[in-house]
């Protein structure tokens, strides 16, 4: 079994010491944190002894004292260091396995053992990965080889599972959901006693490292386990089926954190099947598991998935709000609506979703999406943190003490993008969403250019010429692809299913509610008042700003507004002008990309550095196809020519 180690492959410090000495409670020498410490400390300082407590102490020693304080809370944690002597303080376990990790972090890019202070609890309480593995091993929209949780469908634990919790833990992630949510054929067995053995197992191993467990059941369970003729939640046979069977299931798996449910969405089963609510399904299920201090997470991205692409007042964006706003205040405290990001689908531009700052008495989380479905599919680079960080600072402008959806959320959750490939995520450069995101989660204060440097560096090491390199390409990243892909916030323009390369009208007379309504004349989609009303969906202040035409920001105008190609934009530049320029100025910036990663032959391993070439001939090609296949639909549909005579075919 062969992967990396990622960013937790520890480096060699320039300090020389005779002897580490971790001075901890003995019952602490059992935990995550001491053992973390001793695998840093054999190969940070590889000649050193490394002792529990010792009498001798001198200049060549190092002293790392952990301990638990009980006034801090549980993920709290104190960090003092000097260059012989730190102490790293904690509310728990987990507390101080946090701390262990922004200690070895801190001596890693430092170089050697230095002094600092450091005081965190994390920004978020809820940081989550849902990943969306089948039982089979295939894992859906995954791009990153097979399942390492599911293997010739059963649960594994193993060498790469430990490799995973600690990965997951130093960046902060507290919550994994192991499995897809379109729950499928033996996936639906996680809820019996066959795959109770390996679920303790992993709990136990996540327990280890402060992530709770969570598993992705079949809404309609008591139909297809237990052979009840309705999955009704209001029926009593099927609340006692529900109540029976996460009694047995949470005796048995002490660290299950819950259940995430996807429900009355693109043909999963739901409560709506039988005349119920949201509210009525999700509590249903949050009170079985209430006994045992589990949570419901119940995603909101329900909509109409056979549209009439002839309709143009149906709107698929209006339809995850409209489904769930009525029904603020009727959730239990133990039930937490998790809503994408965007009203649609992970796209590289839309507004922020209307429900966050509208449902002020619901339990929110936000979802995000690592795996790069709609962003290149992890073999285009791009850097998907600025994005995360714009939308978690985004005014709601809701009358609210604080209106940052940062602060109206009670947690984050994202798509994993990982698999057994030996990177884990395909390309070594897709690791660093991996790693921005969990470090965004627990430290919201930290910059994008920080986590840029701090996650090359703990990567590749510390030639400036590398990190100068990938830090410019990752922050740079994001705009480029947006530039050579879809304009102004249109969206999709991608190939149906599997949502990779362009094609302008591929979902432009299908069902799914993703049209861009070109025509010779105009594009984009009235969201205004006076087409779909989306755009009332917001508070006031808003609404003003995303329904008028004048006041739209220039990056979502056609996905609120239909506009002629002659319109011109707050920059001075025509629609249509606005297109041809970023498609030729994103694909340059790609080739620049490609360029940049060249150059660092010798510098990075041949393996890293020849699956970086690949990938960046793809992006190459991919992004010459986007770039053309776009400036030829937009010149050939409005016959107005680009200003600056470039060749469009």
């Amino acid at each position: 079994m062969e992967f990396s180690k990622l960013w937790l492959d520890y480096r060699k410090l320039a300090d020389n010491r005779s002897r580490v000495i971790i001075s901890c409670d003995k019952t602490l020498k059992d935990s995550a944190a001491f053992e973390e410490l001793k695998i840093a400390m054999a190969s940070m300082v590889p000649d050193a002894i490394v002792l529990w407590k010792s009498e001798v102490f001198d200049d060549d020693s190092c002293l790392i004292v952990l301990t638990i304080r009980p006034e801090l809370s549980e993920e709290e944690y104190d960090i003092a260091a000097s260059a012989n002597i730190t102490e790293i303080c904690a509310g728990s376990e987990t507390g101080l396995l946090y701390g262990v990790f922004a200690f070895l972090r801190k001596i890693a890019l430092a170089g050697r053992f230095i002094s600092f202070t450091a005081h965190k609890k994390p920004s978020q309480p809820i940081r989550m990965l849902n990943h969306w593995d089948e039982a089979d091993g295939d894992i859906e929209r995954g791009y990153s080889g097979k399942s390492f949780f599911f293997v010739n469908e059963e649960l594994e634990v193993n060498e790469r599972t430990v490799m995973y919790a600690r990965l997951m833990a130093s960046i902060g992630i507290n919550g994994v959901v192991i499995n897809n949510v379109n729950v499928r054929r033996k996936a639906k067995l996680l809820l019996s006693i066959e795959f109770a053995e390996s679920l303790t197992n992993l709990g136990e191993l996540f327990a280890r490292y402060g992530i709770k467990l969570f598993i992705c059941p079949d809404f309609a369970a008591p139909k297809t386990i237990c052979g009840l003729d309705t999955a009704d939640p209001l029926d009593e046979n099927v609340i006692e089926w529900w109540n029976t069977t996460c009694a047995l299931i949470f005796s048995k798996i002490k660290n299950l954190g819950g259940f995430l449910v996807k429900a009355d969405s693109e043909g999963e089963p739901g409560p709506m099947a039988y005349g119920r609510t949201h509210a009525d399904g999700a509590n249903m299920l949050a009170r079985a598991v209430k006994p045992y201090g589990g949570i419901v997470i119940w995603r909101c991205f329900v909509y109409n998935c056979t549209q009439d692409w002839r309709d143009k007042k149906t709107d698929r964006a209006c339809a995850s709000y409209d489904n769930f706003i009525g029904l603020d205040g009727q959730f239990d405290d133990n039930v937490y609506l998790q809503a994408k990001n965007g009203p649609v689908d992970f796209q590289i531009r839309e507004p922020v979703h209307p429900l966050f700052g509208a449902m002020k008495n619901t339990n929110l989380i936000i979802e995000f999406q690592l795996a790069q479905e709609y962003t290149g599919q992890q073999k285009h680079v791009c850097w998907l943190i600025p994005m995360f960080k714009e939308i978690m600072e985004h005014h709601t402008r809701h009358d609210l003490p604080d209106d940052r959806v940062s602060r109206i959320v009670c947690g984050v959750a994202a798509v994993a993008n990982t698999g057994d490939s030996y990177c884990w995520t395909g390309s070594e450069l897709a690791a660093a969403n991996l790693y921005g995101y969990g470090r965004l989660l627990f430290d919201e204060d930290v910059s994008c250019t920080e986590l840029a440097e701090e996650w090359t560096r703990l990567m590749f090491g510390d030639d400036e010429k590398v990190t100068s390199a990938v830090k410019e390409i990752l922050l740079d990243s994001k705009q480029a692809y947006e530039d050579y892909t879809v304009p102004l916030g249109i969206g999709w323009m991608c190939h149906p299913n599997d949502h990779y390369g362009p094609s302008p009208w591929g979902y432009e007379f299908d069902r799914w509610g993703t049209y861009n309504r070109a025509d010779r004349d105009a594009v984009g989609v009235d969201r205004s008042a006076s087409g779909s009303g989306y755009s009332e969906q917001y508070a006031p202040a808003l609404a003003d700003v995303y329904g008028d035409i004048t006041k739209c920001p220039d990056e979502l105008l056609l996905f609120f507004h239909r506009v002629p190609y002659t319109h011109r934009l707050h920059s001075g530049k025509t629609v249509i002008q606005h297109i041809y320029d970023t498609h030729f100025e994103g694909y340059a910036k790609a080739e620049h990309f490609a360029e940049l990663w060249h150059g660092l032959e010798g510098k990075i391993d041949d393996r890293t550095f020849k699956n970086g070439c690949e990938r960046f001939a793809e992006q190459l090609r991919c992004a010459k196809e986007w770039r053309d296949i776009i400036n030829c639909f937009f010149h050939r549909l409005s016959g107005i020519d680009d200003e600056n005579g470039r060749e469009i075919y």
